[in-house]
């Protein structure tokens, strides 16, 4: 301390001034406090306590306060809020193009569309006249969506999804619930199964299964029963049709046949006998036989008698004719005699053939399979009417299609048959149930007269 005193004396006269006056200075400052500080210390001790936690409020920066206003700006409404929806139904001779260009939109569109990603905008090619497009546009008039219903169950989904066109098809769940009907023939078969509560398609299948025992034209009798299991179908609930046919037992003149049907969409005999026969009985829908196999009759046009070696069937022109088995077609030509007509070949050596066509489905060497459609029904040749002439050779010899005996098809293979032992067993079942309920109708019925 003596030697800081002796080296300030040492000074000059004007350098202790300045430094006295600058030591004064830091003085001051240091022991008086400034208004500004002393007021952050007092606010600072009002507004924290020790011990404390507080909350402290952050703010955003620049980047951050555009992405919200974007965001906010941007988001996304619903559809329903979006678009406007317009429903287009297809006309006669309409395309895609034909009907986005009556709502405005451009080729260009039309193309982007057909091209969708997902492949299933091709099914917008084969529009069918009746069906309904929904299609909505967005503000700035572009289609955004389009909504195709393919079937009850089926919708095609076309939507632009950011700035390109996007496919899908969405299949809704069907749900099966099994039904039972049951009916006796009072004046004929068709008539019988509408009043059972069948459809159309359903009495069609129900002939089907039985049509390689039972001729529906010439066998049926009044008093003749049947019953049915068959599968109904809803879509959320809604009924939207019939679907299979599970098991089925018709009783013609007191002889009973029973139909039980397999995974694999075949119908057998409860023993696993196929109910298919290799041939059909009659390979048309028709109205009546004209004229049945016969020896010797007088033929109407040449005026003499001889052999019909085949029968005819009596149906509307142009009604479709199938081959009664699966073959090869060895002629399909014309003549004067046969006007239209075709051959095929079988197994076995069977042949069969068919004349008098208005027109041909099938040329010769080509194979066929049993109920395709191999001409239609006409009055070609030596007719006098429209009808199918039918013949059935074994061996080179002709023989009744009404009566020859036709060999079975498989029967069920060994490996499924305890699985369909099983199904038979639960089928049987509900077709005994059937019999009792409409035993229990006609007991009610004759109680009521």
């Amino acid at each position: 301390m003596k030697s800081i005193r002796n080296f300030y004396i040492a000074l000059p006269q004007q350098h202790r001034v300045v430094l006295s006056a600058v030591s004064l200075l830091l003085l001051l400052l240091l022991i008086i406090p400034s208004e500004k500080a002393t007021a952050s210390r007092q606010t600072e001790q009002s507004s924290f306590e020790v011990g404390k936690r507080y909350q402290l409020t952050v703010p955003k920066s620049s980047a951050d306060t555009v992405t919200t206003e974007s965001e906010e700006t941007t988001a996304p409404l619903t559809a329903a809020e979006t678009l406007n929806w317009q429903t287009a139904t297809v006309k006669k001779g309409d395309s895609l193009a034909k009907i986005f260009k009556r709502l405005g939109f451009s080729p260009r569109t039309t193309y982007q569309v057909s091209q969708a990603k997902g492949n299933d905008s091709k099914l917008l090619k084969k529009l069918n006249v009746g069906d309904k497009l929904r299609i909505g546009k967005n503000q700035q008039g572009e289609l955004a969506s389009l909504e195709y219903p393919l079937s009850k169950t089926e919708t095609l989904f076309v939507n632009l999804i950011e700035g390109k066109y996007q496919s899908s098809k969405e299949t809704k769940t069907v749900e099966i619930r099994e039904n039972i009907a049951h009916g006796v023939i009072k004046s004929n078969f068709w008539n019988a199964g509408i009043e059972a509560g069948l459809d159309d398609g359903q009495i069609i299948n129900l002939a089907n299964i039985f049509g390689w025992d039972i001729d529906f034209a010439l066998d049926i009798r009044k008093g003749d029963a049947f019953h049915v299991v068959y599968e109904n179908k809803y879509v959320d609930g809604e009924y939207i049709g019939t679907g299979k046919i599970l098991a089925a037992e018709f009783v013609n003149q007191d002889e009973a046949f029973q139909a039980i049907r397999f995974t694999d969409g075949d119908y057998y005999s409860p023993d696993g006998k196929s109910m298919k026969k290799a041939f059909l009985r009659a390979p048309v829908n028709f109205k009546y036989i004209s004229s049945n196999f016969k020896p010797k009759r007088f033929h109407p046009i040449q005026k003499r008698w001889k052999a019909h070696r085949g029968t005819d069937y009596r149906a509307k022109k142009g009604t479709p004719v199938v081959a009664s088995g699966n073959g090869r077609v060895i002629k399909a030509s014309y003549n004067r005699f046969n006007g239209n007509y075709v051959f095929i070949q079988h197994g076995n050596n069977i042949v069969t053939k068919y004349l008098h066509f208005t027109k041909r489905a099938v040329k010769s060497g080509q194979r066929v399979k049993q109920g395709q459609v191999i001409g239609y029904v006409g009055a070609t040749g030596l007719a006098e009417a429209p009808h199918l002439h039918y013949e059935f050779l074994l061996n080179g010899v002709h023989r009744n299609p009404r009566t020859v005996k036709l060999p079975d098809a498989q029967p069920i293979a060994k490996k499924y048959r305890q699985a369909f032992a099983q199904i038979a067993e639960q089928r049987l079942t509900e077709l005994a149930g059937s019999r009792l309920a409409l035993n229990s109708l006609k007991q009610s019925d004759n109680q009521a007269l």
